[in-house]
């Protein structure tokens, strides 16, 4: 190979690595811009969650695909569900078995991942894809640099998670919730607060959702709160906004009634205003979790609400 040629394929080479490097450097400003976002209690746009990444898509729930058409989308959080395998992998999958959601039969506890891996995920029809069910760590490296990921069903297990978190550098865009009190998340992800975000979640039908709600901001100052409530007459939503206003910002989720007094993603197709708006000027909303993330999307930037 003579030097010409030689210098040719150096410059092609280094142009790549250079492409490459600007891409990888677009994402993680992405990331920290949504971090700043998050901790921002005074940010007056909405982040966008994908309830089990961008499902009514092609891709399956949980899948890969999901978490990449997420990203494709814009959305800021992606939300994914965390299960054990017998022989103490962690997989990515919304129920504790394959049933629903794969061709295969049995619950994850008692398959390895081996045998998981053999199965092929269901898209939303229940039609088989050419998908298969990924590991927290194939997912947490699809999403790295590129959107938050509020892990679910993980609280129980996060010590293991944490290490494959750790293993993947993916700390900066992980975010845990749980229902659990002030004391016992301190006891039980203590250790892990400084490097993650914690956000608790609180139901306000519940007689004791003032005091938890005051508890946790003086014991963790968390940077966001999931609301939930069912009863549409309550008075406490409207009260947990002006408790929270400057301090932290709230979270709903319009996947079905009674997360949020019945404002859902099926009645926002006919009625965005009625039903995200609602959650975002009355009960001060900057985070919502949906199963129509392009529905919300079109709603939020039609209104100037997402950058």
């Amino acid at each position: 190979m003579n030097l010409i040629k030689i210098l040719h394929i150096s410059r092609i080479s280094c142009l790549y690595l250079l492409l490459c490097l600007s891409a990888t450097s677009i994402y993680a400003r992405g990331v920290n811009d949504i971090r700043k976002a998050l901790q921002n209690p005074n940010y007056d746009k909405v982040l966008v969650v994908a309830h089990r990444g961008n499902w009514r898509s092609n891709a399956p729930e949980n899948s890969l695909a999901a978490i990449e058409e997420s990203i494709k989308m814009k959305i800021d959080i992606v939300e994914l569900d965390v299960w054990k395998t017998k022989d103490g992998h962690l997989v990515l999958m919304h129920d504790d078995t394959v049933d629903r959601t794969t061709n295969g039969k049995g619950r994850i506890a008692d398959l390895t991942l081996a045998e998981i891996k053999q199965l092929n995920l269901k898209d939303k029809n229940g039609n088989l894809t050419k998908y298969r069910v990924p590991t927290l760590e194939e997912g947490l490296l699809k999403a790295k640099g590129k959107i938050m990921v509020n892990l679910d069903k993980a609280y129980g297990i996060f010590d293991e998670a944490y290490k494959i978190i750790e293993k993947t550098g993916t700390e900066n865009i992980i975010i845990m919730k749980g229902a659990a009190n002030a004391a016992d998340v301190k006891r039980d992800l203590g250790k892990y607060l400084d490097k993650i975000i914690y956000m608790p979640v609180v139901g306000l039908d519940d007689p004791n959702a003032e005091r938890r709600i005051s508890d946790f901001l003086t014991e963790l100052s968390p940077v966001a709160f999931e609301l939930c409530y069912s009863n549409r007459e309550s008075t406490m939503p409207k009260k947990a906004e002006k408790l929270l206003k400057g301090q932290s910002l709230i979270w709903y989720n319009t996947l079905w009634d009674s997360l949020a007094g019945g404002h859902t993603d099926d009645k926002a197709l006919n009625d965005p205003e009625g039903n995200y708006g609602y959650l975002i000027d009355k009960l001060g909303a900057r985070i919502i979790q949906t199963d129509r993330p392009e529905t919300l999307l079109n709603y939020l930037r039609k209104i100037k609400l997402h950058k």
